[in-house]
């Protein structure tokens, strides 16, 4: 098993062509603004202050990259939808992916964060539509479980049901239970390894 508690941040990226030259494996993390993707980067390397957690939305505006164990880059990506301050984080994500997805020939593996408590968005749908034309292994991975009783957890799988996203491909995690990040991290290890 990997040691996730091995990491180092690497650099903050403008953009694929500013990415760390290593020639490791990618995983990039990808979902809204407050879906928890600084949480669960600190979640999965035991590190409380890895990646930058902010009540407001939006700080996340370079590629972030995290190098785990010497093995792989766990990338942070811009996140997509609100911001305070009339920042359009819609297009800033648009530009900066449009160019990774395109051009990231290390890319492995793509995490798209959904909010328990939260319905599919229709950035979340085009994200999913586009990794699935283009053949792109993906995990959807459920955020902040702890937050939702079993009807409410029952909603969320009826929805992935209607997304026709196969149950191996998804993942039930929280940033306060360490344990429902194993599985995770071991099938994340599959990929890159």
């Amino acid at each position: 098993m990997l040691n996730y508690k091995n990491v180092t941040f690497i650099k903050s990226a403008t953009g694929i062509s500013d990415a760390p030259q290593a020639g490791y494996k990618e995983v990039l993390i990808v979902g809204k603004s407050n879906v928890g993707k600084s949480s669960l980067i600190n979640a999965l390397c035991s590190r409380n202050q890895l990646a930058f957690t902010s009540s407001k939305p939006g700080h996340t505006r370079l590629l972030n990259y995290y190098d785990i164990d010497h093995t792989f880059y766990l990338v942070d990506a811009p996140g997509y939808g609100y911001a305070k301050g009339g920042i359009d984080l819609d297009e800033l994500f648009a530009k900066m992916m449009n160019s990774y997805l395109l051009e990231a020939s290390r890319l492995a593996l793509v995490l798209l964060l959904i909010d328990s408590r939260r319905d599919f968005s229709d950035n979340d749908l085009e994200i999913l539509s586009y990794l699935k034309q283009n053949n792109k292994k993906y995990f959807i991975v459920i955020t902040k479980i702890d937050k939702v009783n079993q009807k409410e957890k029952a909603l969320v799988d009826k929805r992935l049901k209607e997304l026709d996203i196969n149950k191996e491909n998804v993942y039930y995690v929280s940033s306060k239970e360490t344990r429902t990040l194993t599985s995770l991290k071991q099938a994340i290890e599959k990929i890159v390894q």
